[in-house]
Parts: structure tokens; sequence; C-alpha cells
């Protein structure tokens, strides 16, 4: 698994992901779709978009304690108010890291992720080693992510749904008092929003 962020490793696609590409190398073929194009789209998605809008919504649960109060009462509502909202997060569930507590969040069925906050899906959350081995063995797919967590501390696997998706708010780092809301958010990444690492 652990192939995130790099290339090697990677399973090979499933009938879905067949089925797409033989359309979009066909547009690409006939010159009605420039490659590039599509691969600046994937990325202003996947890097850009979706991890900016769930950091902003982290450094300001981190920053202000009335809005945690309600992100974590009615996540859907808080991360609207902030203008995230849309297609595959309608219906979303703040979950908290702390002392003692790590979240993991995986979709066992397929990939279900939200969009609004998170951008596109990494290869690897889609993969059927994360489906299966993040219910499985949640504390070794951590480590494989650099994530090593002590024998004391609980780990919760969140199972996102067509119906609820889940957003992990890291522990605010140490040392962190005097950042504003946009040097915190700066700190966050998305994998720590999936809760494979810890920020």
């Amino acid at each position: 698994m652990h192939d995130h962020d790099h290339d090697h490793g990677q399973e090979p696609l499933p009938d879905i992901a067949l089925r797409v590409k033989a359309p979009e190398s066909l547009l690409v073929d006939k010159g009605l779709v420039d490659p590039a194009a599509l691969d600046a789209i994937v990325d202003h998605y996947e890097h850009k978009v979706g991890p900016r809008n769930g950091a902003r919504v982290v450094a300001r649960a981190w920053s202000n304690p009335a809005y945690r109060e309600r992100l974590l009462a009615d996540a859907t509502a808080a991360i609207s108010e902030l203008g995230y909202t849309g297609g595959q997060g309608e219906h979303m569930i703040a979950v908290e890291n702390g002392p003692g507590v790590h979240n993991l969040v995986v979709c066992t069925l397929c990939s279900c992720y939200p969009w609004p906050v998170l951008g596109l899906p990494p290869v690897w959350y889609k993969s059927s080693a994360y489906r299966s081995r993040a219910v499985i063995d949640p504390r070794g797919v951590l480590a494989e992510f650099g994530t090593v967590l002590d024998a004391e501390t609980e780990v919760r696997v969140w199972d996102s749904t067509a119906e609820i998706r889940y957003l992990v708010i890291p522990e605010r780092p140490e040392g962190t008092n005097d950042l504003d809301e946009a040097q915190l958010a700066v700190l966050v990444t998305r994998d720590g929003m999936i809760g494979t690492s810890r920020l």
C-alpha cells in the first residue's frame, strides 16, 4: 500500500477507472482535450482548492472556541459558514483528535470523500488495500504513513458513506498560540484531516 505522494506500487486501475480512461484517451487523441489542462484541473482540486478549504476550517476551530463547538455539534452548518458547500459535503461530521484519541477516516465500500473541504481523494484512499486494512489494522496502516501511536492512544476508525462524510480535526500543535488563523492553516495537511498523519 503506502503509495501516497509517489507512483510506485500503484495497483492496476479498477474497471470504472478504465471506463473513464478510455473516453478520456479518445478525446485527447482527437485533439479535443488538452491532457495538460486535465492535469491542471485535477491538481487544482486535489492540492489547492479542497485541502486549503479544510485547513481553513481546522484553523478556525483551533483559534475560535465558539466555532469549534459549532463544528463539533453540526459540522455541515459550521463548514458552510465559511462558504464550503456542495456535492459530497452535504452531511459532514467533524471528529477531533486529542490526548489519548486519534481518528482515522476510510470508506470501506468505495471512496466517499468530502470534496468541498478536501478536494479529490488521493489514489491510496481509494485503494482496496487502504479500505480493508484501515479497519482491520489501523495502527499498522498509520505506522506505514509514519504516524506511530503509543499503546494507550485509542484509534477510532470512521467509515464514510454516501450519506455521511467525516473531517478529522487534528490536535493543535504546541507553541502555536502566537499564530493567526492564516498561519495556522498552513500547518494543516490533507492527510491530517483524513487522520493518516497528526497534522
